[in-house]
């Protein structure tokens, strides 16, 4: 079971970096990555309803670079930094899953972002388990 969970964030790591890579550059498609700029000039939109000023390009810079980072952490990170990954981008999927309701984006495309979601929670949930039973041994 634990090398169906570490196969499990491996992959969903690596998909993290790859659609952070999608976001800071258009090497792997630039219709993908014209698309995303499109889409957080929306999003940026949302967070003037917080009070927050930012521009489109940096908040999509500032993500994608969370992603890219969160997701090599998720990967190939070890202990707290597997921790503060997985917290980190369930945070960001929160997010996008908040905007896509906010924009009253079709409900469909909230798909993606919980599915990486409960994923997430799912690696948090039995990272803490295996440590709560590793506490009682």
């Amino acid at each position: 079971m634990v090398l169906v969970f570490t196969i499990l964030r491996v992959v969903l790591g690596l998909a993290f970096m790859l659609i952070g890579i999608m976001k800071l550059t258009d090497w792997i498609s630039a219709g993908l990555y014209a698309q995303s700029a499109a889409e957080f000039v929306n999003f940026a939109t949302v967070l003037n309803e917080f009070g927050l000023q930012i521009e489109p390009f940096h908040f999509l810079t500032a993500v994608g670079w969370v992603e890219l980072v969160g997701g090599l952490l998720l990967a190939i990170g070890q202990g707290i930094l597997q921790e503060i990954s997985t917290i980190t981008l369930a945070v960001v999927m929160m997010g996008a899953i908040y905007s896509l309701l906010m924009l009253n984006k079709p409900l469909y495309m909230c798909t993606p972002a919980t599915v990486c979601l409960g994923l997430l929670l799912l690696l948090l949930y039995v990272r803490r388990r295996d440590k709560q039973k590793q506490k009682g041994e």
